[in-house]
């Protein structure tokens, strides 16, 4: 047993130490402009420049629906593409182009916001595109009115008959 161990063994080891191919010599000059070029375009990615990054809808009475237009610019080497785009809240929705846009094209963004909340309200939305980053940012923000009679805490506040 020991004897036909020791074989496999000085077999394995004459099998992988004697490749005697130079595997630099493998490698051609044309295979080596593929990996380059492979190599610079990686490093290429769309740039999405928003003209404005935060709007202000001033005062609003609450319930009131508004909405405003984002624009940007892909100013990057690649072509931009918008994956998705989350509000912070359901009374924020954003709409945008499923279309790839390409460098020095523009784009829009709608974000519509319910006027729900009161007071100082803000909202963010996360945009998910092909940036370097993968993520950025746009916000929102409105002072809303509250309606006439309603708590400022947003629910009723009861007192039971005893005062307490």
């Amino acid at each position: 047993m020991k004897k036909s161990i020791l074989m496999l063994a000085a077999i394995a080891t004459l099998a992988l130490t004697s490749c005697k191919d130079n595997a630099a010599a493998k490698v051609s000059d044309a295979n080596v402009e593929v990996g380059a070029e492979a190599a610079a375009d990686a490093a290429k990615f769309p740039v999405m420049e928003f003209a404005e990054l935060e709007y202000d809808f001033g005062t609003i009475d609450q319930g009131t629906a508004v909405e405003h237009m984002f624009k940007f610019k892909n100013t990057g080497d690649a072509p931009l593409v918008v994956v998705d785009a989350k509000s912070s809240c359901g009374c924020t929705v954003p709409t945008w182009s499923r279309e790839s846009i390409p460098p020095g094209g523009e784009g829009e963004m709608l974000v519509k916001f319910n006027g729900s909340g009161q007071n100082q309200v803000s909202k963010t939305v996360t945009v998910t595109a092909n940036t370097k980053n993968g993520k950025e940012l746009i916000k929102i923000k409105a002072f809303v009115t509250p309606k006439p009679g309603a708590a400022a805490s947003g629910s009723p506040v009861q007192i039971n008959s005893s005062g307490l």
